[in-house]
């Protein structure tokens, strides 16, 4: 299952890279015209058994301010940190196209848990300092991130961390190439009727 997975996995994001590549130039210039900004957004993450790379995507948010840090993880239907164009491209979940690279690189996988930063500085970090101390983490983290997943599809937006791995968990326990399949074809219909960013379950 694991050699099969990563053949699939290199093989269709060295495809899928050739293929999106006018896509990359149209996404390129229309974030760079709104505010003259930095096209993509890369940020450190946690990968299987914890490494950290950098994951690479279109930046769909305002840039902070000099001196603010980076933004922090707020769940809100409308938030206005959000750029035009990054709006569009979060509802189909093309903001994450850059990251066939790390995909490429065996950093991630189209399917599996999402990589998350190290630190948690959403309303969970007086509870949880890192990642590594939610409940249910260390199964989690046996196997590379991913582009999707049974918690993405099937789970709230705003769910906590804690049960947010149990879904990943789920996953990880019931791992085959027929999961990921079913789940490849469940988040292309997602993307299709933009509905990435309900916050409710999916499905």
């Amino acid at each position: 299952m694991k050699s099969l997975k990563r053949i699939f996995d290199f093989t269709a994001a060295f495809v899928g890279l050739i293929l999106s590549s006018p896509l990359w130039l149209v996404f390129s210039l229309a974030i760079y015209v709104e505010d003259r900004r930095e096209v993509f957004f890369l940020q450190e993450r946690c990968g299987k058994q914890g490494n950290i790379f950098r994951s690479i995507k279109f930046r769909t948010m305002k840039v902070p301010p000099k001196g603010e840090g980076p933004h922090k993880v707020i769940y809100v239907e409308q938030d206005g940190r959000v750029t035009k164009v990054g709006r569009i491209l979060r509802t189909t979940a093309l903001d994450e196209l850059p990251e066939l690279i790390n995909i490429l690189k065996g950093e991630m996988s189209f399917v599996g848990p999402r990589p998350l930063p190290l630190r948690i500085e959403d309303g969970e970090s007086l509870r949880y300092r890192t990642i590594e101390e939610v409940p249910g983490y260390h199964i989690r983290s046996q196997v590379r991130p991913g582009l999707t997943g049974l918690t993405q599809i099937y789970a709230p937006k705003d769910i906590n961390h804690r049960n947010k791995f149990r879904y990943d968990n789920v996953y990880v326990r019931n791992m085959s190439f027929c999961l990921d399949l079913k789940l490849l074809l469940l988040s292309l219909w997602i993307a299709l009727r933009g509905n990435w960013e309900w916050r409710g379950v999916k499905f």
